[in-house]
C-alpha cells in the first residue's frame, strides 16, 4: 500500500491509501494525468448536480406554483425570496450552494489518486460546470438561475476565506446600497482576485483561466441587471415596486 498526501485546492490536506498497481478507471497515468473519460464523468456529475432547480422544485412542492411566473422569472433564492417564501429563499440559497460545494467534494474524490495539479483543475472543471448547470438546467429548457449562491458553494469548497470575505462584500453592499444585483456583481468582480491571493498553493494558468471563467459567466448572466442599474431603474431589496432583478 501507498500513501499519498497532498494539498487541495482548498487548502486541506488529503491522505488517501492506495494499491501501489492496480489498473482502473479513477488511477492515473503514468506521467500522472488522467484520462478524459475520467474528466468527462467529472463535468457530467457536476453538471446534473448543478442543474437540480431547487427553488423551482421547492415552491412547486410546497406551495403549488411556478416561481418563473412569479417576479424576475428566475429560479434562484432572490427571486424565491421576493415572491413572499422567505423560509423557501434561504432553504434555495443553501440548497443551491451546497451542490456547488458538493461538485467539488465529487471531484477531489474521483481524482483523488492523482497529483495536486490533476485535483486542482478537476475541482475547478466540477466547480465551473456545477455554475452552468444551474444556469441552464437542461430539465427547464435551459433556463435557470444566474449562478451567484451555486459559485459560492464552489468557491467555499476551493478557498472558504475568499468565498466568506466575498460574502462579506456582498452583505455589505447589499446593507448599504439594498441592491442585490450589484452586491453579486461586486462579490464575483472580486472573488476570484481573493481566491489566487489567499489560496496557499501555486495555480497554474488553466487553474486561474477557470477561476476568472466561473465567475464571469456570473457577472454575464447579471447583464439586464447591469442596464437597470445604468438607466436607474433597478429594484431595490425590500421595495414594494414589482420589479425584475
Amino acid at each position: 500500500m501507498t500513501a499519498l498526501i497532498y494539498q487541495t485546492a482548498g487548502g486541506s490536506l488529503l491522505r488517501i491509501v492506495a494499491p501501489r498497481r492496480r489498473e482502473a478507471l479513477l488511477h492515473s497515468k503514468p506521467d500522472g494525468t488522467m484520462p478524459l473519460s475520467l474528466y468527462l464523468i467529472v463535468v457530467s456529475v457536476a453538471y446534473l448536480l448543478g442543474s437540480i432547480p431547487f427553488g423551482f422544485l421547492l415552491v412547486l412542492l410546497v406551495r403549488k406554483e411556478d416561481i418563473r411566473a412569479k417576479g424576475s422569472g428566475n429560479i434562484g433564492a432572490t427571486n424565491v425570496l421576493r415572491s413572499g417564501a422567505k423560509g423557501l429563499g434561504i432553504l434555495t440559497f443553501v440548497l443551491d450552494g451546497s451542490k456547488g460545494y458538493a461538485a467539488v467534494a465529487v471531484a477531489e474524490f474521483l481524482t483523488r489518486n492523482a497529483g495536486p495539479a490533476v485535483l486542482q483543475n478537476a475541482a475547478l472543471l466540477a466547480g465551473l460546470f456545477a455554475i452552468l448547470g444551474h444556469m441552464f438546467p437542461a430539465w427547464l429548457r435551459f433556463k435557470g438561475g444566474k449562478g451567484v449562491a451555486t459559485a459560492f458553494g464552489v468557491f467555499l469548497a476551493l478557498c472558504p476565506l475568499a468565498a466568506l470575505s466575498a460574502l462579506g462584500i456582498w452583505l455589505a453592499v447589499v446593507y448599504l446600497t439594498r441592491y442585490v444585483s450589484l452586491a453579486s456583481i461586486l462579490a464575483a468582480v472580486v472573488l476570484p482576485f481573493l481566491t489566487l491571493w489567499l489560496s496557499p498553493a501555486n495555480y497554474s494558468y488553466a487553474f486561474r483561466s477557470i477561476v476568472f471563467a466561473s465567475c464571469w459567466v456570473v457577472i454575464v448572466k447579471h447583464r439586464e441587471n447591469i442596464l437597470r442599474l445604468l438607466h436607474g431603474t433597478e429594484h431595490r431589496f425590500g421595495a414594494s415596486r414589482k420589479t425584475a432583478a
